[in-house]
């Protein structure tokens, strides 16, 4: 990989050198002048870009084609606010927006498809948002906003909206299509063609993609496999619209855990035996588990599997002019998701082979190890305990968001009514393995040679299974939520105009747990191999069985979001203004979990209150793209609830407080021929408030950088030639609130170059092409972490190199 990236950097450069006094104007520049965008997002209708008092970045659909994003979360860098982790593959990735802690996923953002919520709650346990997502030729444009008026528009969204808008057709018959490949076995096509089937009446468009890659990191077998379509119709008459729209995706996709790692301070080296920037421990040689369970039959998964939605949403849009300045808007959505997820979750750090046995029961030297697969004896330096982790959920969301608005001389009011009611039901089935501590792992089994194989408690696994099925766990949480808001938009004079936002959230949750017992295998007459019982093993000492009892619980919420904001056009080109901000975010789902099965919980159960306060100045021209936006907020009430590999979970609550500011500017220089696009986050989140104790107060906030940013410098060479280097630095931050273990900063290298030939264009894109080892989090499922030495760590993945061709027709 290192030849290819060397290669990729030298091509480049080479493309430059050559043309470097090229003289054209290029015909297509990777960003559109936000001087006369429309944004619509977290806005009452649509609205200059300037006008809009709020901090937003757009992205057409032409900039997130050179872009050409590995995932939804790649794109997601290149907005400022907003911290996003990678390495988790191309789903299951986490965002952390202005300083806000968590436990990851998307929990104070919303995601949305065209104004909608992919799914109500972003932040569900093992359902981030972007596993039900993906980002291909059907999306139009992507709107992401931070903070503002996002609590208005949204539930459970102080942070801001994502929405990404879909395209539509028009009168002109068009369409895009693609072919990838990869130096990982990427095979991947797109297409997505719109037209009109009655000229100026009825439209359509229909877009998706299907794709199969091996993984960057090696697997041993196809680590993402599937793809999506997406289909709507558009008829218009002459007072409004109405559209129907449907949505498939099925999708399996590789998720990717922490890693052994070695650490001394801010120096990361490989861990002997694997390699931190194509190894993993989900690995082909582990991918089957097999076990009786402790209440009949057995249990099978299949790694292979990994995280697998299978997602099918069907929504309409109306909307009509009523007459006398009064509209109305009503959108509805229906989305179904049965989800299969399976990972490898690491329990705990390696250990010596002797230091494994000893503290698994096993006296001196009196232990060996087999592979499971040959029964050769081994004799492994270092061990790893796995957890298998298998959880399945099936969920569903019904939305429909009616929406009323009055246009005025001065501005417009909008009113409208929010009810959306989703379920989530999930049953979770954990086993630990234990394996060699390398990448390729091999499943170990390990016995006490002081015994015989009759000997009770001779074996310490069943076919490499350590822990069989020691957690299960079956539970459902309902949400049935109501909300009134209103916004007021309105002109104090052509320059200056003010924005005032209410909502009023009438919520209800409820759900259930079922009780769990403690049983093995012993009396079963089952054997672990056709001759010995499970008595001679203890793999099976703590199986879970579900019991018959029900837990039930319900909790309601009743809260106000309101924001105040004002935005003065100083002329066509510059534009200041200034917001506050109040909102709040529901519970989570294992906050709800903790709370309502802890006997005696020790802290009262609450929303998050946040509050935020931002300034901005805008500049807008057709050569330059200044927004600088400093910002602060305040948290109260943030619980933790990091499920831990033993199946405990976190219980903490914390206050937290935020200032910084975000910068975001593009520039076009020398007639065109340079291009630059940048955007950073300078921040300094704190802790405030934490239970356990004042030795807390002003630690950094967990997973978070202090500075983060993004640069990306193009040369359009001629009208067909563009090349282009990206840089993405991301700051060094602690996994832990006790700021005990480091995460270090580190720099990664992106890199290509296209050819426009007429309507066809050929691209070449890298990533990570310097082979950088950075790690994104440590392994919050561990506990209290250790700091330097051997550590567990998720670094991004290696380098990479993609190849396409796209056809505009």
């Amino acid at each position: 990989m290192k030849k290819r990236s060397i290669f990729l950097m030298a091509a480049t450069a080479t493309l430059y050198f050559n043309n470097a006094y090229a003289q054209e104007t290029p015909q297509d520049s990777i960003k559109t002048s936000s001087i006369d965008q429309i944004v619509i997002t977290g806005n009452s209708g649509p609205k200059k870009k300037i006008e809009s008092s709020t901090a937003i970045s757009t992205f057409t659909a032409k900039e997130i084609q050179k872009q050409n994003p590995i995932s939804a979360a790649a794109l997601l860098q290149r907005v400022p606010g907003f911290a996003v982790e990678t390495s988790g593959g191309e789903v299951g990735n986490n965002l952390f927006a202005r300083g806000i802690p968590s436990a990851g996923a998307y929990e104070f953002v919303q995601v949305q498809e065209d104004g909608l919520p992919v799914f109500e709650d972003g932040a569900l346990q093992f359902a981030n948002a972007d596993n039900f997502f993906r980002v291909d030729n059907s999306v139009s444009r992507l709107e992401a906003l931070r903070g503002g008026s996002g609590s208005i528009y949204a539930t459970n969204s102080p942070g801001g909206l994502i929405n990404f808008i879909t395209k539509e057709g028009s009168n002109d018959f068009k369409g895009t299509a693609k072919l990838e490949t990869s130096t990982y076995g990427l095979m991947r096509t797109d297409l997505n063609v719109g037209g009109a089937l009655v000229q100026d009446k009825l439209f359509f468009n229909v877009g998706g993609f299907y794709r199969t890659d091996n993984g960057i990191r090696k697997t041993g077998f196809r680590a993402n496999n599937g793809g999506q379509i997406r289909m709507n119709l558009k008829y218009v008459f002459d007072k409004g619209y109405a559209k129907v729209y449907y949505k498939k995706l099925d999708d399996r996709n590789t998720f990717f855990l922490p890693i052994p790692l070695t650490q001394n301070g801010n120096d990361l080296k490989e861990f002997p035996g694997f390699d931190p920037n194509y190894g993993t421990y989900s690995y082909r040689t582990i991918s089957q588990l097999n076990i009786p369970q402790a209440g009949g039959g057995f249990f099978s998964r299949n790694l292979e599997d990994g995280i697998h939605p299978k997602v099918d949403v069907l929504g309409a849009e109306f909307k009509y002019d009523l007459g006398n300045n009064f509209s109305v808007l009503n959108k509805t959505r229906y989305t179904n998701i049965n989800m299969n997820y399976t990972g490898i979750f690491p329990a705990g750090g390696p250990q010596t082979g002797a230091g494994f046995a000893n503290a698994n029961g096993i006296t001196g030297n009196n232990y060996q190890y087999s592979l499971v697969g040959s029964g050769a004896v081994v004799n492994p330096a270092f061990v790893q305990e796995l957890g298998f982790w298998a959880i399945d959920k099936q969920m569903n969301n019904f939305v429909n968001d009616l929406q009323f608005n009055y246009k005025f001389d001065k501005g417009n009011v909008t009113a409208g009514f929010y009810k959306s009611n989703w379920k989530s039901h999930q049953y979770w089935n954990w086993s630990n393995i234990l394996t060699t501590a390398t990448d390729k792992p091999q499943l170990l089994n390990l016995v006490d040679t002081s015994l015989t194989p009759n000997s009770t408690g001779y074996s310490k696994t069943y076919n490499g299974v350590t822990d069989m099925s020691f957690l299960l766990r079956d539970s459902q949480v309902q949400g049935s939520l109501n909300d009134l808001y209103a916004n007021l938009d309105y002109n104090v004079t052509d320059n200056l105009s003010i924005n005032a936002g209410l909502r009023y959230s009438r919520d209800f949750y409820k759900g259930y747990s079922v009780n769990t017992t403690t049983a093995n295998l012993n009396n079963s007459g089952l054997t672990t191999d056709g001759t010995h019982s499970f008595a001679t093993t203890t793999a099976d000492d703590n199986m879970s069985v579900l019991g018959n009892k029900y837990n039930y619980w319900s909790y309601d919420i009743d809260k106000v979001s309101y924001t105040l904001a004002t935005n003065y056009k100083i002329n066509k080109e510059n534009a200041v203004y200034a917001r506050f901000s109040h909102g709040f975010r529901s519970p989570n789902e294992e906050a709800y979990y903790n709370y309502f099965t802890t006997p005696n919980p020790d802290q009262p159960l609450k929303p998050v209150l946040t509050n935020q306060v931002e300034v901005g100045y805008k500049y807008y021209s057709r050569t330059f793209d200044v927004a600088v936006i400093p910002f602060y907020s305040t948290l109260k009430n943030l619980s933790f609830t990091d499920v831990f590999s033993n199946g405990t979970s976190e219980n903490t609550f914390a206050n937290t407080k935020n200032y910084g500011v975000e910068l975001e500017g593009y520039a076009r220089l020398f007639n065109n021929i340079l291009e630059l696009t940048f955007n950073g986050t300078i921040q300094n989140p704190k802790y405030s408030g934490l239970e356990e104790g004042s030795l807390l107060e002003g630690n950094v906030v967990r997973r978070m950088p202090k500075l983060y940013f993004n640069i990306s410098p193009a040369v359009n060479i001629t009208k067909q030639w563009r090349t282009y280097v990206s840089y993405n630095y991301y700051g060094k931050r602690f996994q832990d609130q006790l700021n005990v273990q480091t995460l270090p900063s580190f720099s990664e290298f992106g890199a290509g170059m296209s050819y426009q030939l007429g309507k066809i264009r050929f691209a070449v894109d890298g990533t990570n092409i310097f082979n950088t080892i950075g790690i994104t989090e440590g392994d919050p499922r561990a506990g209290s972490p250790t700091g330097d030495g051997t550590i567990m760590a998720r670094p991004i993945m290696g380098a990479a190199v993609r190849a396409s061709i796209a056809l505009d027709f």
